[in-house]
């Protein structure tokens, strides 16, 4: 060793121990011996490493034992942490190192780029090379993800995971325009693309099961997390997307923040520029197209029901569903699927038309242009009825769907002409005009048509346990609209009687109390029994509750009287609010009295359907909203 410090040759006579250098310069002569160094500095660490593990397991313990959990010898692997037993666990979030790291060439390539105009941020990523601007690209997944998602972790068994996988397939994935959002037929296919669509499409179906409480739970719990944990990510796939976009369709409580992600998401991986691409005959994007066309749906689905700005707008792909329908790779679930495209572009021009603005009432020349849009949907009905095959699954449910969105969209219109018009009980209300009172009218017919179309039709009835959320909140709407024009209506009782009595109102609608409350109590019973088949925590049984809540103000010990020679339903046994006393008559007092005005019934543009409808049942049945 001294030898190779003073870089000189190190020679050893024979029989001497030691080299010539380290006997003339009487030093110890040290050989080096790499066997003996590494077992040292080996069993160094190892002494270092077991008493930072000794710390570490006191630290641990001690933790265990303060916030009075089980001792640290019941943990017995790494994923016991995420065990059946503790669910919860998975929630914990991975936060992504902030790095500012370069691509590997790190010299600007625009100066051979053609392009004179590119995006801002091209320009910077350009200059900089820093990974963190760059558009996300589509990627494919680990190989080995299949033995490391939550079904091989125990999780949730495969046994479970198949059935519910199974149910999905079997009664909710040819709903959404034949499938087109699941493209995987197999458990096994759609674990190796994406576990957050596994987790989604698992806990969708687990919504769908009555006693599935316990799986709805565990399933929730892992989807929840996975998008927690991949919100900020810089990389995902078209599965991650598709699973954003179910679970804003089915999961009530998240479907507006789900919605907008996913949008975001197909964002950065450039769905919005995929139709251009198929133009130009670029492989594989036809279903990067039909992926945008139902974000473009998803989206404008919760932005009218919250009443609240669409992120998408009328960009080339939305113009253009015809073009696109003309590909040779088109399949029926396409045809649907870019009905809806239309029909929604049509109500969405509507909302750039007349605004959000609940106290802000149609002027008398809004009307003409209201016809103009009455008009275009009654175009779009005739085109896309016919396009719109039944199939053997569903029977005639994609033509009647067209249907069934149709009466939406004519009631989603019309009953704007109401918005903000004081009522009949006003001091300040005037005789509704001519065009006011024919929009009512029209609204009021579509919110009829609506329900009797549910009840009447047997495709749409065998469907509707699977339907997205949309569905529902449209058929909540109409039966509170048609409910609270017949309290505005009808609005005194019988002094001698205490039942209602008919006063003929000078709003001049059309309008049949009797019919209406017997509709609205069918429509009530039939969605209660759709909900029996569905979990508690389902969009459906608080529905019911809040209908039903509605209807106890018309449920008397007299028959509503006879009109127009019909003879009305009897009333029905009606679920009692979860309030009681004092405070049971006064919240419906106040909430039945009728004393309010006109632009309750619809709120905005959009209906405020978590503000308004959902918000006045949560007041009166609190115990309904404790979701998971």
């Amino acid at each position: 060793m001294e030898c190779r410090r003073h870089k000189i040759k190190c020679e050893v006579k024979v029989g001497e121990s030691s080299c010539t250098k380290c006997l003339r310069g009487g030093i110890e002569c040290i050989f080096q011996d790499l066997t003996q160094k590494f077992q040292e500095e080996d069993a160094l660490w190892k002494a270092h490493a077991d008493l930072e593990l000794d710390q570490m397991r006191a630290a641990i313990q001690h933790l265990l034992k303060h916030n009075h959990l089980p001792d640290l010898s019941t943990y017995h692997t790494a994923s016991a942490a995420a065990s059946p037993a503790n669910p919860a666990s998975t929630s914990t979030l991975i936060v992504p190192p902030m790095d500012m790291t370069r691509e590997n060439s790190q010299e600007p390539q625009s100066r051979d780029d053609p392009g004179l105009v590119p995006a801002p941020m091209s320009s910077l990523y350009d200059l900089t090379r820093l990974r963190t601007l760059r558009s996300s690209v589509l990627w494919r997944q680990n190989a080995n993800m299949l033995d490391d998602d939550f079904i091989s972790q125990g999780i949730i068994s495969v046994e479970d995971a198949e059935y519910l996988f199974s149910l999905y397939l079997q009664n909710i994935n040819q709903l959404l325009w034949g499938g087109v959002l699941l493209p995987h037929q197999t458990l096994t296919s759609v674990r190796r693309s994406s576990t957050m669509l596994t987790a989604a499409v698992l806990t969708i179906a687990a919504l769908h099961v009555s006693d599935g409480d316990r799986l709805l739970q565990k399933c929730y719990s892992i989807f929840v997390s996975l998008v927690s944990n991949t919100c900020l990510a810089r990389h995902h796939t078209l599965d991650d997307v598709r699973a954003l976009c179910l679970g804003a369709f089915y999961l009530s409580n998240l479907s507006w923040k789900l919605s907008g992600m996913a949008v975001r998401l197909a964002g950065e991986m450039n769905l919005h520029q995929s139709f251009q691409k198929l133009t130009r005959a670029q492989p594989n994007q036809h279903e990067c197209v039909r992926l945008w066309y139902a974000l473009y749906v998803c989206e404008h689905h919760f932005s009218i029901a919250y009443g609240r700005p669409p992120i998408i707008g009328d960009d080339v792909a939305v113009r253009n569903v015809e073009r696109f329908l003309e590909s040779p790779a088109t399949v029926p679930g396409d045809v649907r699927l870019c009905a809806q495209v239309a029909l929604f572009r049509i109500l969405t021009e509507a909302y750039m038309e007349y605004g959000s603005d609940s106290e802000q009432p149609l002027g008398e020349q809004d009307f003409e242009r209201l016809r103009l849009f009455n008009f275009a949907v009654e175009q779009w009905r005739l085109t896309w009825q016919v396009r719109s095959a039944d199939s053997v699954e569903l029977g005639s449910y994609p033509s009647k769907g067209v249907v069934l969105y149709y009466h939406f969209a004519r009631f989603q219109l019309n009953s704007l002409a109401l918005r903000a018009v004081a009522g009949p009980d006003s001091p300040l209300v005037e005789p509704l005009t001519y065009d006011r009172r024919e929009a009512a009218n029209i609204a009021i017919s579509a919110a009829t048509s609506t329900l009797t179309l549910i009840l009447e039709e047997h495709d749409l009835r065998r469907a509707m346990s699977g339907v997205p959320i949309f569905t529902y909140t449209m058929v909540a709407f109409c039966a509170t609209f048609l409910l609270k024009m017949a309290m505005k209506w009808s609005n005194t009782t019988s002094p001698t009687t205490g039942s209602w009595s008919q006063e003929t109102s000078n709003l001049g609608l059309n309008f049949s109390i009797g019919q209406v409350i017997g509709l609205i109590r069918k429509s009530a019973d039939f969605l209660a029994e759709v909900s029996e088949t569905l979990s508690e925590k389902h969009l459906t049984r608080h529905i019911v509750a809040g209908i039903r809540y509605l209807l106890k103000k018309f449920d008397t010990d007299t028959e509503l009287p006879h009109r127009d020679g019909i003879h009305d339903y009897p009333p029905s046994r009606i679920q009692q609010p979860f309030v009681s006393g004092m405070d049971a008559s006064n919240n419906a007092a106040d909430s039945m009295n009728g004393n309010y005005n006109f632009y309750d019934l619809v709120g905005s543009y959009g209906f405020g359907f978590d503000e308004s409808y959902l918000g006045q049942v949560e007041a009166h049945d609190p115990d309904l909203w404790s979701y998971t």
